[in-house]
């Protein structure tokens, strides 16, 4: 018998943007298959009939990897369904499933158990902050999270910094949302005034706000993203 399909199912960054978010081939896939890994119950649940879900979803097989047992996940049980030949969906918590996100590891057994994998279209902030910084597009990197300890953060800051002026290269980070300012006041501090940041903040929703401008523009306002989900890029 051949094994399932592991598709990758995008969720929604923000609470009212599902309607931007899916296509309808997304739709058909969700309405064929009745089993999911996810990073969140609740908020897969939320997508799933927002996206259009006509299976009762108490039909539904939902398989948790969240972090309170990631640690202690047994694969066997987790891939009995694929391997027995029934498709099933991988969603995060927000975004596409594999990005920054530990779903990484469940597509990794997948390829080692030669299960087939599906990516569907859906919305990344990483390339949407990309697309709307005006930053370099063909070169570029993501770091994830910055180090915590203060001195380590502003070394690498400044490495990031010599990188985007001598490769031409997009630098792009994220930060816990409540450290958002402390990292903003820190790149304005250590940073060239000639540095170019763009802070993507709260992307998809109703208020999002995306700001592209030289450090020492930035310095003459006050911007407040506290608690606010945010990419930052500089160049």
């Amino acid at each position: 018998m051949p094994y399932g399909t592991l598709y990758l199912i995008p969720v929604p960054l923000s609470a009212d943007a599902a309607a931007a978010s899916f296509t309808p081939y997304l739709g058909r896939v969700i309405n064929a298959i009745d089993e999911y890994i996810v990073e969140n119950e609740k908020t897969a649940r939320k997508f799933l009939k927002q996206a259009g879900l006509e299976t009762p979803q108490s039909e539904l097989l939902i398989h948790d990897y969240g972090k309170h047992v990631r640690g202690n996940v047994d694969f066997t049980a987790l891939f009995a369904g694929l391997l027995a030949g029934r498709d099933v969906g991988l969603m995060s918590e927000a975004g596409c499933p594999g990005v920054a996100d530990p779903g990484a590891d469940i597509v990794a057994e997948a390829h080692r158990n030669g299960i087939r994998v599906a990516p569907l279209v859906g919305p990344s902030s990483i390339l949407l902050a990309l697309m709307a910084s005006g930053f370099n597009g063909q070169g570029f990197v993501f770091h994830g999270y910055l180090p915590i300890e203060k001195g380590e953060r502003t070394r690498k800051i400044k490495s990031m910094e010599h990188a985007a002026h001598r490769e031409k290269q997009t630098q792009l980070f994220i930060e816990t949302p409540f450290r958002n300012n402390q990292l903003l006041a820190e790149i304005l501090r250590v940073g060239n005034p000639q540095t170019r940041l763009c802070v993507a903040c709260n992307l998809t929703a109703p208020d999002e706000q995306i700001i592209s401008m030289p450090l020492q523009q930035w310095k003459k306002r006050q911007y407040d993203f506290h608690k606010k989900p945010a990419i930052f890029l500089i160049y």
